[in-house]
């Protein structure tokens, strides 16, 4: 069954939100999980593949933009995707959520990601995303970051 972590920042007036999920991608990263990060708009995943290059000096974690239909298998070294669209049917170890709706693909994961923002819309999204899972037997984790 699909495991599913809530992180909500602690302050979330400090810096930019989506720096907690480069943080959280590297480490997974590090641990060998491949990682798809699901997100809104072509904007923000753009936003987050030019993040994912520079947000640590000392940090290296291939990835690429996804599109619909990419097979995974055709680049073994990556392991850390980005789209807005329905990941690729080989992804199924980790989902970063960062849609303001339940993903209809989360439940093919063994863990989803949901980080929740800082305004009062993204956290009233979040609530209802949570309840979504706890509604249907889903074990879930909060975590204060």
């Amino acid at each position: 069954m699909t495991h599913i972590d809530f992180y909500v920042p602690q302050n979330p007036d400090v810096g930019n939100p989506d720096l907690l999920v480069c943080r959280f991608v590297e480490k997974a990263f590090r641990l060998g999980h491949e990682t798809y990060i699901l997100t809104a708009d072509p904007q923000r995943s753009a936003r987050l593949d030019e993040l994912l290059w520079t947000f640590s000096p000392g940090s290296f974690i291939p990835h690429r933009l996804s599109r619909c239909g990419d097979d995974s298998a055709d680049d073994p070294h990556t392991t850390v995707f980005i789209g807005h669209e329905e990941p690729p049917p080989t992804c199924h170890d980790i989902l970063v959520s960062l849609r303001p709706e339940v993903p209809g693909c989360f439940s093919r994961f063994q863990r989803v990601a949901e980080f929740v923002g800082a305004e009062e819309e993204e956290k009233q999204q979040a609530r209802i995303r949570f309840r979504f899972y706890r509604d249907r037997g889903y074990p879930l984790e909060n975590h204060t970051v």
